[in-house]
């Protein structure tokens, strides 16, 4: 199957990519905006969140039921988010019905109505979410984590605070979305059965009169990391264990990925099998790789019953000083087994594809043909990724713990 990518900048900084996939009758639109948490003002923190929720209450000359009704009508699967760095906004639909569709999205970015009385019910579903985490400790323990590992703004906490919720007012809502909706680092991004040049054109004409550059938020260089415990009286203590490793557009990027696939790819990984099979310390254990801008962690976690707590993390260390005692080729033809498969999927998936190309962009300014990733997933080898571990060993470990009672890292 030959891959059909492209790509054109506008010359406001608008960028669009898009990938042909002749198999498929679908399409999904997917739409990055620089509006992410990073960027909101300190005393108005969850404001993202708010914005990415009013935006299709109302836009264009569509209130919010007719908005609604019309994407109903052409059969889009959507969402919006606020993340990070980015505001999200995707769609899944019929091929045939994109240039029906991107007028929509246009009005939904440049010209939503944002309607004072309905930033009462935004609030209060952000709100809603900020209560939801003292139901579910493992986010809580993530959030402490990131806020912890990561430089301000990085680290902040996406649902914002009671206090900086009710702070926010109409004025803000309307200030911060005309403030970072620029064109200017703008990704919109198409996978499906399309003509590209068609769909060029007409994203000129509906993007091609903006203008400006949202201002960056820099990180602070001088953030110390710190370990924390979160008291809480459960019958589970939450782990959460991060440490520095290659970002996305580090050449070491795969060798992180494979570092971490060893550790958690699946029933066979080490951890799974030193923590849960041979010692039955806990139901759930995983390792993860998270990334905010130009700073990547490689994050484990942990949920196991209180009194195993300290024993878990002090396997979960073990795991981890073992890696640099070798690798062998049937773990690596593990991990590169699932590295391929999901590389598969991801070929199938319209939302996938359109999701991966923006990904792609935002971090390298460039589209990776799928080859190119098959070959770095062919070219990891044992040594290669024992040298890795000697560049970037696992050290430097950032603790969070929530749980009746701290925990120690072992010495």
């Amino acid at each position: 199957m030959t891959q059909q990518m492209q790509q054109h900048t506008y010359s406001n900084g608008l960028t669009l990519v898009g990938e042909k996939m002749d198999h498929v009758r679908s399409a999904t639109v997917y739409i990055m905006v620089p509006a992410g948490f990073v960027h909101e003002p300190s005393d108005k923190l969850g404001l993202a969140g708010v914005l990415a929720e009013m935006l299709g209450r109302g836009a264009g000359t569509r209130d919010s039921k007719t908005l609604a009704l019309d994407l109903d009508n052409l059969g889009v699967d959507g969402s919006e988010g606020a993340g990070a760095i980015n505001i999200t906004l995707s769609g899944g639909m019929l091929a045939r019905n994109i240039p029906k569709v991107l007028p929509i999205y246009a009005d939904i970015l440049r010209r939503p109505w944002l309607p004072d009385e309905e930033l009462e019910p935004a609030v209060e579903l952000s709100l809603q979410d900020l209560q939801g985490l003292d139901d579910s400790p493992s986010d809580l323990t993530f959030l402490e984590l990131r806020q912890r590992f990561y430089p301000s703004p990085l680290n902040r906490n996406q649902y914002g605070t009671r206090k900086s919720l009710e702070a926010i007012t109409p004025k803000d809502v309307k200030d911060y979305h005309a403030e970072r909706f620029r064109p200017n680092g703008m990704i919109v991004s198409v996978a499906g059965n399309f003509d590209f040049d068609i769909i060029r054109d007409q994203v000129g004409e509906l993007f091609g009169d903006m203008n400006g550059l949202a201002p960056d938020a820099m990180a602070d260089g001088n953030h110390n990391r710190s370990s924390s415990h979160i008291v809480k009286e459960t019958n589970q203590t939450q782990i959460a264990l991060a440490m520095p490793t290659a970002h996305f557009n580090s050449p070491d990027f795969y060798l992180a990925r494979g570092i971490i696939n060893v550790l958690s790819g699946g029933m066979s990984s080490r951890l799974f099998t030193e923590v849960r099979e041979k010692r039955g310390l806990c139901y759930s254990v995983s390792a993860s790789y998270d990334q905010v801008r130009d700073r990547a962690a490689l994050v484990c976690y942990a949920g196991t019953e209180n009194k195993r707590a300290q024993q878990t993390l002090d396997v979960m260390i073990d795991v981890l000083n073992s890696l640099k005692q070798g690798i062998s080729e049937d773990e690596l033809d593990r991990v590169k087994a699932g590295l391929k498969t999901s590389l598969i999927m991801q070929q199938e998936s319209t939302a996938a594809r359109a999701g991966a190309m923006a990904t792609d962009w935002f971090y390298l300014k460039r589209l990776r043909p799928i080859a190119e990733i098959q070959q770095a997933i062919d070219s990891l080898t044992p040594h290669k990724l024992l040298e890795f571990l000697e560049r970037s060993p696992l050290k430097d470990f950032t603790l969070v713990t929530l749980g009746p009672e701290p925990l120690h890292l072992p010495m």
